[in-house]
């Protein structure tokens, strides 16, 4: 994933959003080959090799997918838009869930079938995508192909409706004028970038790092103590995916109306606020039977947290605070960023969990 986010903005420069889309899809469709042959072969590398080269496509996409949704969009509705990016990978982890059960693809027997079927969204992709146009600000102001940008306007927002947006894409063509496409270190040297760079590199590193990850780690110790049968456990967790997926689309209705900054700084201060709230339950399990399902419901408020702000609003706000010639380089840093954040927890946390039991044994 970080390899990817770091290739994926030079991607979207040389050979354009949509065509870098396209082009990810090889990767997807080449790693959901070698890990279904990883089974019936028993050569254990294919599937280290298929998952690299999934999350190789997992990292330009999310890099180059919200880029070219924000770009394509109109001004008015550029927030939803680019919430689509959210939508679907909350909708994608739920549906994970779901055809990971026992009664689907669950089975030991299957597991080769439910890593191959992420060739299923690649293949749509490969007959849908070419029936759109490419992003008409990369044509006009990154290739200046003033003929095939008006097509493209045509074609996104008809005849009638694209006069506005392309007065719009004039106007920061001519600030553009004779500057190429940034590279990262570029971006990180140029002064006038410093708080939009700061803003994306917060942002995106406490997208991870907001404990979201170990609220997951917890969820079926949450479970088991209040009481659910571990055979049920896997149908409840269906629920955490539900509320991120549900909280995903409601902040998709609500971008526009309260703002960006309204939904990040509301969706951290309930995220602090059920953070305590668990850890206090947490540490009274014993104290009553009605405890460990407090518990549950901080989890289940946790994740409809994050979704509703941090989650969903953060991976848009690359696109509107960089202008054109910026936005790639971007991406770049905070798509890096954010992968190497969750690189870090996936790497320390379990560390960080046995040395803090190692010490509540001792004390």
């Amino acid at each position: 994933g970080f390899i990817g986010a770091s290739i994926g903005g030079a991607l979207a420069i040389r050979v354009g959003r949509k065509g870098s889309l396209l082009v990810n899809n090889v990767f997807a469709l080449l790693a959901s080959l070698l890990m279904g042959l990883s089974y019936p072969t028993g050569v254990f590398e294919l599937l280290i090799i298929g998952r690299f080269l999934i999350g190789l496509n997992a990292g330009i996409g999310i890099c180059v997918q919200p880029l070219y949704l924000g770009e394509i969009a109109p001004r008015s509705l550029r927030g939803v838009m680019a919430m689509g990016t959210s939508v679907f990978i909350t909708g994608g982890i739920l549906m994970g869930q779901v055809i990971g059960l026992k009664e689907l693809l669950g089975g030991e027997e299957y597991w080769p079938i439910l890593l191959s079927t992420s060739c299923i969204p690649a293949v749509l992709q490969l007959l849908i995508l070419p029936w759109f146009p490419e992003s008409p600000r990369y044509l006009l102001i990154d290739k200046g192909d003033d003929l095939e940008c008006k097509k493209a306007l045509k074609k996104l927002h008809g005849p009638d409706d694209c006069h506005a947006e392309r007065e719009d894409m004039e106007k920061e063509r001519v600030t553009a004028l004779g500057t190429k496409a940034k590279k990262p270190w570029e971006v990180v040297m140029d002064r006038s970038l410093r708080w939009q760079l700061i803003s994306v590199i917060i942002l995106n590193s406490a997208q991870q790092l907001n404990g979201i990850n170990a609220i997951y780690f917890y969820a079926n110790y949450i479970f088991t103590r209040a009481g659910i049968p571990e055979p049920r456990i896997p149908y409840v967790t269906i629920g955490t995916g539900a509320c991120e997926c549900l909280t995903a689309l409601t902040c998709g209705i609500l971008i526009e109306s309260l703002g960006r900054r309204v939904l990040i700084i509301g969706g951290y201060s309930l995220m602090t606020l059920w953070c305590v709230c668990l850890t206090l339950t947490l540490s009274f399990q014993d104290a009553s039977p009605w405890v460990p399902y407090l518990s549950m419901v901080c989890v289940f408020c946790f994740i409809l947290s994050f979704g509703l702000g941090p989650g969903g609003v953060t991976n848009i706000l690359t696109t509107e605070l960089f202008t054109q010639t910026a936005r790639p380089a971007g991406y770049i840093i905070g798509g890096s960023v954010n992968w190497l954040s969750f690189f870090l927890i996936g790497m320390i946390f379990p560390f960080i969990v046995v040395c803090f039991f190692a010490l509540f044994l001792f004390t």
